[in-house]
């Protein structure tokens, strides 16, 4: 594992050696062991809640994450549903991990204004994830520590706008008072050490980490990772303001339609988009259905490999990157 390199408001306030987040992937994707890799490379990962809805299932999960990191700490995602009994759906799991000392959250979804203070108060992190710098101010008056922001390259949810993951952090630095990470289309070392330099203070990835060999995921899923190029990213559910970077497959386009014929009633699109079918590509292997989230940064994930050493040639490229820079510095032209 590489030492500590970078030191940023993130990596101080996690207790992190390296400034690099492994955002929530899909439901039961994101488990104790894969998280817990990510912790022992030296990153910070999130055992995504929603996956284990089960309240004993996901206790499970925590106490496996704290034993295969030997007490370190570690994340929750909780995704906070806008439809009715969706706070009091996160609230079931913000007070199991209380109970099991989690010490930091990732927040998304709807504003976590209900559960900001009892888990500030607990002694918590809280990292709230938005698609933009608009969103991100909101948060920072709720109190949250920081901020996740990613840029319209992500997989998964990019938001409406459509801004860039390098616009973001330039913006962001400009405006916030608090730690942040920029997202989407990340996937070296010297992107790291681009936002880090425009003032960021951590990149979460997605897409490039769904390569690690501690994820579950079939293999085949895997390999059509590292075969792809990117470029079979696509964006669907514009017409219900609910953007979703997916892998273009049958189920993609045939959202893909629905969007083009301007079709805004769920229950059309319903079949396409469950959950359960992701689910099933991920164990299957067979990538043709499902909405799996999928973005640009599937270029750069070239092999299948341990957590630890892709975190490790992450830390590599970014010390080269910043590197590079003193050898461009102008020379006194009277030396």
């Amino acid at each position: 594992m590489r030492p500590n390199l970078f030191r940023t408001r993130i990596t101080e306030l996690l207790g992190i050696r390296h400034p690099i987040l492994a955002g929530g992937l899909g439901p039961k994707v994101s488990d104790a062991r894969y998280v817990a890799a990510i912790v022992n490379a030296g990153g910070m990962g999130f055992i995504v809640g929603a996956g284990f809805p089960d309240a004993g299932e996901f206790r499970d999960q925590l106490r496996r994450c704290r034993e295969l990191t030997d007490g370190k700490a570690f994340g929750v995602n909780l995704y906070i549903s806008r439809q009715s009994g969706g706070v009091d759906r996160v609230m079931r799991q913000v007070d199991i991990l209380l109970e099991e000392g989690v010490s930091c959250v990732e927040t998304a979804g709807a504003s976590p204004e209900p559960i900001v203070k009892l888990l500030r108060d607990a002694g918590v992190k809280v990292l709230h994830k938005v698609p933009a710098v608009r969103y991100a101010q909101n948060a920072a008056r709720l109190g949250v520590d920081g901020v996740i922001i990613v840029g319209n390259d992500c997989g998964g949810h990019p938001g409406i706008y459509g801004i860039g993951s390098i616009v973001q952090a330039a913006h962001a630095a400009r405006v916030l008072d608090i730690p942040f990470a920029i997202g989407g289309g990340i996937g070296t070392g010297s992107q790291i050490a681009a936002v880090l330099a425009m003032g960021a203070d951590a990149v979460v990835m997605g897409t490039r980490l769904l390569v690690a060999e501690e994820l579950w995921i079939h293999r085949d899923v895997k390999a059509m990772v590292v075969a792809g190029d990117g470029t079979e990213s696509v964006v669907v559910k514009k017409s219900l303001r609910d953007h979703h970077r997916v892998y273009r497959n049958a189920s993609a386009e045939a959202v893909l339609a629905l969007d083009d014929a301007k079709v805004t009633d769920f229950e059309q699109y319903r079949p396409h988009v469950m959950g359960a079918l992701a689910h099933q590509a991920y164990v299957s292997g067979d990538t043709r259905t499902g909405m799996l989230d999928y973005g640009p940064a599937a270029v750069f994930a070239d092999k299948v490999e341990p957590a630890e050493a892709i975190l490790d040639r992450l830390v590599d490229e970014a010390v080269a990157a910043a590197g590079r820079l003193s050898t461009l510095e102008a020379r006194d032209a009277r030396a």
